[in-house]
C-alpha cells in the first residue's frame, strides 16, 4: 500500500469510528455515558481532521511531517492504573446495561480493526515519517481500545456505568 492510499484508509477508519460514536453518544442512557462518548467522538474528529492535513500535504509535497497527535485518553497503563482505584459508579438498569454494551461492543470491535490497520501499516510502511505518524496512531487507538474495554468490562460484569471523571484526561 502506498503512502497516499493508506492516509486515504485511515481517513476511512477514522471517519467509520467517528460515527459509531456520534450515534452512541445520541442513543446514551445516562448522561455520563454520553459524555464518555462525545469525548471519543470529538478525539476521532480531530484524527480525520489531522489526516486530512496529511493528504493534502502529501499531495503537494510528496512527504508527510508527523506533527505531533494529541490525545484526551490516557495510556493503557494508566487506565489500567486508573480502573484500580474507581469507587464511584451509576447504576444502570437492565435495559440501559444492554444498550450500553452494544454500544460499547461496536465501538470496540472498530476500535480493534482501526488499531489492527495501524498495526499493518506500522509493519508494512518503509522507516520515515509516515511510519512514525502510524506508530502515534496506534498507540493512541490502543489506549482507546483499552479505555473502551475497560467501560465494556465494567458494564457487564458490574452493571454499572464506568464515571469517566475519574481519569484525568490531561494524559501523562
Amino acid at each position: 500500500m502506498t503512502i497516499e492510499e493508506a492516509i486515504r484508509t485511515a481517513i476511512t477508519f477514522e471517519k467509520r469510528v467517528k460515527g459509531v460514536y456520534a450515534g452512541a453518544a445520541t442513543e446514551a442512557a445516562d448522561e455520563t455515558g454520553g459524555r464518555f462518548l462525545a469525548v471519543l467522538e470529538a478525539e476521532e474528529q480531530r484524527h480525520v481532521a489531522y489526516l486530512e492535513s496529511r493528504l493534502v500535504e502529501w499531495t503537494k509535497t510528496g512527504k508527510v511531517n508527523p506533527e505531533t497527535v494529541e490525545t484526551a485518553i490516557p495510556s493503557r497503563e494508566r487506565i489500567a492504573r486508573g480502573l484500580k482505584s474507581i469507587q464511584t459508579r451509576m447504576r444502570l438498569t437492565p435495559d440501559q446495561r444492554d444498550s450500553a454494551i452494544a454500544v460499547l461492543k461496536r465501538a470496540l470491535d472498530v476500535e480493534v480493526e482501526t488499531s489492527d490497520f495501524y498495526k499493518r501499516m506500522v509493519a508494512e510502511l518503509p522507516a520515515g515519517e509516515a511510519q512514525a505518524m502510524f506508530a502515534r496512531f496506534l498507540e493512541i487507538e490502543e489506549g482507546h481500545v483499552a479505555i473502551v474495554a475497560a467501560e465494556l468490562d465494567n458494564v457487564r460484569g458490574l452493571g454499572y456505568w464506568f464515571d469517566v471523571r475519574e481519569f484525568d484526561l490531561e494524559g501523562a
